[in-house]
């Protein structure tokens, strides 16, 4: 079980105390998935509240020994019948994309023969993140979003 020093658990009490219940323990009690959807808000979110249903303080005491146990996550609060729990976040290395965002890409344009007759004219091009192909083979900017004019004059003041 992880510890933590009145200071730290303070601070994480006062960040806990707008959060909403992300786990809710029902009837069934702590199951496998329970324990399972917890730890997954542990590792996404590093601090949650569980809501225990049940009258019984002593088993909700019990299931808050045993998550923290069991999951190595530190205990914050105990107040009624929501639990607050801490584990830092683990640290997820994402994989660059090849692309990312709006640059500069590749794009074949197809366009038949003016006769009809002959193979179309095939042609790779590389087109900017404000740009489009039109449905002739054509490149243009893409326009500009419309802005209401209600909108900006209330912006304007």
């Amino acid at each position: 079980m992880l510890k933590l020093t009145p200071v730290e658990r303070s601070a994480l009490r006062a960040e806990a105390h707008a959060l909403k219940p992300i786990v809710i323990i029902g009837e069934a009690g702590l199951t496998p998935a329970v324990i399972k959807e917890i730890d997954l808000g542990l590792d996404s979110h590093g601090l949650i509240k569980v809501r225990v249903f049940g009258d019984d303080r002593e088993a909700r005491v019990a299931m808050y020994d045993t998550i923290c146990t069991q999951l190595d996550a530190a205990p914050v609060q105990h107040i009624g019948k929501l639990l607050v729990l801490y584990r830092p976040k683990k640290e997820v290395v994402k994989e660059s994309k090849t692309r990312s965002g709006k640059g500069m890409r590749e794009v074949t344009i197809v366009k038949p023969s003016p006769s009809g007759t002959k193979r179309p004219s095939v042609t790779k091009v590389m087109i900017k993140g404000n740009e489009r192909v039109t449905a002739g083979g054509n490149i243009r900017r893409a326009k500009p979003r419309q802005a209401s004019a209600k909108k900006s004059a209330l912006g304007s003041k």
